[in-house]
């Protein structure tokens, strides 16, 4: 078969395996990003809470009798989904109906949490616009269902094209959207969070990166660098500053280091890589500016949010102290989670290795990529959030780099060397 075929079956049996979750995958931030995409297909407040709410409660109660099922001692007992049903709509709408009964009616959202907190989810409409035709033609349960393997299988086809692009040879660059799958990468695009969406963006800037450096194709390179930054910015635009202040990272370092190599020889600088920096030092100053503009939540918005349980408490009064203290914490017990558990360490020092060694100037910036994630969760260091889902974009770095630390040298030609003919006495002579 043709590799957009194998690409194509890929897809699909990583679809049909998602079949056998078609709920209890949400988490406490789904019913904010589905109460947004309600209102936005002309639900009302209340209708957009008790589809929100149906959903949550129908997926608890899914997982409840799972687990039940296999339990060694409960396993003979009474379906639980109606009292699980019962309880989770008694306890959700407790918390919803004082705050409409109040007035707390604005935005987009439906107000489960205080307007402070619901703000920052406000701020985000990227994810759930682009959940409304799914949600409509679908219906909630199977509309998120068939969004999140949308975002999965583009994820990793983008893998493969990055790998492609690098004229990594089919099989490896199918291996790479493989990997996109099997690793978290997968499981948390399948999740109806932002997460998928940011995945998919940040492959797709990558991508433009290696079309610039690679491809030959600068103005679609960078049109599609910039176009991601500017739909991360609508998605989550933390994300949107991080990336672009990454990329400009590595193509001032790039283009420094090309420079230096190239001043006697060509007498020219590494126009490419200067104007990948470009677009990303442009992407992180529009972000800023944007979200000043429009008011977005702040950074002491988000690190009070982070101090107080959701402004459950009251603010801090030295937060920036607290956070430096929880930082360092955080990181010293997640190296020691590490250690007992290496395999998320090797994965990245055996991509980043592939990357450097073998995906030339646009490794540099898949690894400025992937550090994004180690930046989101040190900007939240919470050591019980969801499933490791904050560091998840850290995992594109063995996505796409221990393929190409399986590949072939290849040349610039997109040729690979082949070992030269000859008597033994003569290996390696020309001609």
């Amino acid at each position: 078969m043709r590799p957009r075929s194998w690409v194509l079956v890929l897809a699909a049996v990583f679809a049909v395996l998602q079949l056998a979750n078609v709920t209890g995958r949400d988490t406490p931030d789904t019913k904010n990003y589905l109460s947004y995409a309600l209102s936005l297909t002309g639900a009302g407040k209340r209708e957009a809470a008790a589809a929100t709410i149906d959903y949550v409660c129908a997926s608890r109660a899914g997982r409840a009798r799972r687990d039940q099922s296999v339990h060694v001692v409960r396993f003979h007992r009474p379906d639980p989904t109606d009292e699980v049903v019962a309880e989770c709509r008694a306890r959700e709408w407790a918390a919803v109906r004082p705050r409409l009964a109040a007035g707390q009616t604005g935005g987009h959202t439906v107000p489960y949490m205080s307007e402070r907190f619901m703000r920052i989810f406000e701020a985000r409409p990227g994810y759930p616009v682009f959940l409304v035709p799914f949600v409509l033609a679908f219906g909630v349960t199977w509309g998120l269902w068939a969004a999140g393997v949308v975002l999965a299988c583009a994820g990793g086809v983008l893998a493969f094209l990055i790998l492609r692009t690098l004229a990594v040879p089919v099989p490896l660059a199918l291996s790479g959207q493989a990997l996109y799958y099997v690793l978290p990468c997968g499981t948390t695009a399948m999740r109806p969070m932002t997460e998928g969406l940011l995945l998919a963006l940040t492959l797709a800037a990558v991508w433009g990166c290696a079309l610039v450096l690679r491809a030959g194709r600068t103005r679609s390179g960078l049109a599609l660098v910039a176009g991601s930054l500017l739909a991360l910015f609508t998605v989550k635009h933390s994300q949107a500053l991080f990336l672009g202040l990454c990329l400009a990272a590595a193509g001032a370092v790039l283009a420094l280091l090309r420079h230096r190599r190239r001043r006697r020889r060509e007498g020219r600088g590494p126009r490419r890589a200067v104007a990948l920096a470009a677009v990303g030092l442009a992407g992180a100053a529009v972000t800023v500016l944007l979200a000043r503009l429009l008011h977005h939540p702040s950074e002491a918005d988000s690190l009070q949010d982070l101090l107080t349980g959701h402004f459950a408490r009251p603010d801090r009064e030295r937060p920036w102290a607290e956070f430096w203290q929880l930082q360092g914490n955080f990181w010293v017990e997640w190296l020691r989670r590490q250690a007992w558990q290496p395999l998320f360490v090797a994965a990245l020092c055996a991509g980043a290795w592939g990357a450097l060694r073998r995906g030339g100037a646009v490794g540099g910036f898949l690894v400025a990529a992937a550090f994004t994630g180690i930046l989101t969760q040190a900007g939240h260091p919470d050591i019980n959030i969801w499933g490791d889902r904050l560091i998840v974009l850290a995992w594109l770095l063995p996505v796409v780099g221990v393929p190409l630390l399986l590949a072939p040298t290849v040349r610039r030609d997109g040729r690979v060397p082949l070992p030269t003919r000859g008597r033994p006495d003569r290996v390696g002579a020309t001609g």
